[in-house]
């Protein structure tokens, strides 16, 4: 497909210093929340003595941030564009310092999970909010494209620090610190947003869908439930009734959003093929990449004995490299267009993933860091065409709406991935391991507890033998994630191919 940038256009646009400030306050929202969802896991153990929270508590403590981001992402970026973007990531920058506080220096295990529910409720006005002002604030196609490439790595450089700067704190503070480094942050862009950003929103908004609301949050939060219900504790008749529910639930949202007046979401954008592959595409590479750092975490710390910070850093290559394929992608997609980027991409995560099916139980650093580099190239390649497609597809006015789409795609995306590879890898182990003791053939972390507690040939055998089980179930479930990915790019290439025209004229 030929670029849709007119070639009239200078072959590098930059940005003024007011907009590369700009650039940098919506920069910083994107960075918090990606910290934030990696530092959670580290400080797991150490909240856990300190408030002894029971086993359904600390399911809620992980997993309640994710329930109400996912269920509000699409509300959220409605709302945005009717009182207006800036606006509302003012507001929401305040909520999420306030509620990183009363996190942080939460009493107890239940009042912890309610600051965890308003931070899902702040984080979900912060990402669609960044995203949709682009469009009004870098008018310039090319400079779009630089800025978000930026944004998105942002977003890889707050998920390779995480551990690393969670690490660090949790060595020298206690388990609150990691969330009261989200404060300074909120402040920042609590103070420099409505200097440096331009307000923008729909000026003929119409009411609130208020039904829709309801149907969406009834929607995503009985979904993500399901999901997550299934990785945690297999098949029930509870996360298949919530399954049910939430696809009732979508199917009455989707009805409601093609009749009501003033919709939430406009779902005839989907028939823009540009706009739909944008937010497959972004689905599957979240899909594989939040399942892998879900499983490599594990595997560098519990298999290979790597400190928490240890094995950040490791990791941390194939992020700065994420940083730079999504600074050249800038150039290829003038140059070669969408299709050509976004497949070329995904086969980078093909690779990368194919890789990683030669670790090993004794050795596989170098391993991981290679292949996760090959990884980070291709997100970072596609990432930053399919973000542009999506918020320059949608009509200016619903900029935020569709914002939303694509965060919440991102959501799906992480949960699904990880409910999926992450089960599967579970079983594996469960099955290679066979009859242990009890707690160890649960999870990798309650074989390493059980093996310090028995004599020496004993401990060492079951440590063993939990090693390689983990390790076996990782390479299976990354040479399942190449083909998933390798499908999708097939899948993606053919759709757009066919329908080129469609394609420019959604741009």
């Amino acid at each position: 497909m030929a670029s849709t940038l007119p070639a009239t256009e200078p072959r590098r646009a930059r940005l003024s210093a007011r907009q590369g400030a700009a650039l940098a306050v919506l920069v910083l929202p994107v960075l918090l929340i990606s910290i934030d969802m990696t530092v959670l896991g580290f400080a797991v153990p150490f909240l856990s003595e300190d408030l002894a929270p029971t086993s359904s508590q600390l399911l809620w403590i992980v997993d309640v941030y994710g329930f109400v981001l996912a269920g509000l992402l699409v509300t959220m970026g409605s709302v945005a564009d009717r009182i207006g973007r800036r606006k509302l990531l003012v507001f929401g920058s305040a909520a999420f310092a306030a509620a990183s506080v009363v996190a942080a220096y939460a009493p107890t295990a239940e009042t912890l999970i309610a600051a965890r529910a308003l931070l899902g409720v702040a984080g979900a006005t912060l990402m669609p909010t960044t995203l949709a002002l682009m469009r009004n604030l870098f008018t310039d196609p090319r400079q779009r494209l630089f800025a978000i490439a930026i944004w998105g790595a942002g977003f890889s450089a707050g998920s390779a620090a995480g551990p690393v700067i969670g690490g660090w704190l949790l060595e020298h503070f206690w388990w609150g610190s990691v969330f009261l480094m989200a404060v300074p942050v909120s402040i920042a862009v609590l103070v420099a947003a409505p200097m440096l950003l331009p307000e923008s929103k729909n000026d003929r908004p119409g009411s609130l869908d208020w039904p829709g609301v309801g149907l969406s949050f009834l929607a995503m939060f009985p979904f993500v439930y399901a999901i997550k219900s299934v990785a945690e504790h297999g098949f029930s008749l509870a996360a298949a009734a919530a399954l049910v529910f939430g696809v009732l639930a979508g199917w009455g949202f989707l009805k409601r959003q093609l009749t009501a007046r003033h919709p939430l979401i406009d779902v005839r954008l989907f028939r823009i093929r540009r706009f739909s592959a944008s937010i497959f595409t972004n689905f599957m590479i979240v899909f594989a990449m939040i399942s892998a750092l879900f499983l490599l975490t594990q595997y560098l710390q519990l298999v290979l004995d790597y400190s928490p910070m240890r094995a950040g850093l490791l990791l941390l290559p194939g992020m700065a490299v994420s940083v730079a394929a999504g600074l050249v992608a800038v150039r290829l997609a003038a140059r070669f267009g969408l299709v050509t980027i976004i497949v070329g991409g995904l086969g980078f995560i093909v690779a990368g993933f194919g890789a990683m099916y030669l670790i090993g139980v004794h050795e596989g650093a170098f391993v991981v860091a290679g292949a996760f580099a090959l990884i980070g190239i291709g997100s970072g390649m596609v990432q930053t065409v399919t973000n542009d497609a999506v918020v320059t597809a949608a009509p200016a006015d619903r900029a935020g709406a569709a914002a939303a789409i694509s965060e919440t795609a991102y959501e799906l995306g992480g949960a699904m991935g990880v409910a999926v590879l992450g089960s599967l890898a579970t079983g594996i182990y469960r099955s290679e391991l066979g009859e242990a003791p009890a707690g160890a053939s649960e999870t990798l972390g309650g074989a390493v507890h059980v093996a310090g507690t028995l004599p020496g040939e004993a401990g060492a055998a079951l440590l063993e033998a939990a090693k390689t089980a983990f390790t076996d179930g990782l390479r299976v479930t990354s040479l399942l994630a190449a083909g998933l990915v390798l499908v999708a790019a097939v899948a993606v290439g053919r759709a757009l191919r066919t329908r080129r025209s469609e394609a420019v004229a959604g741009s």
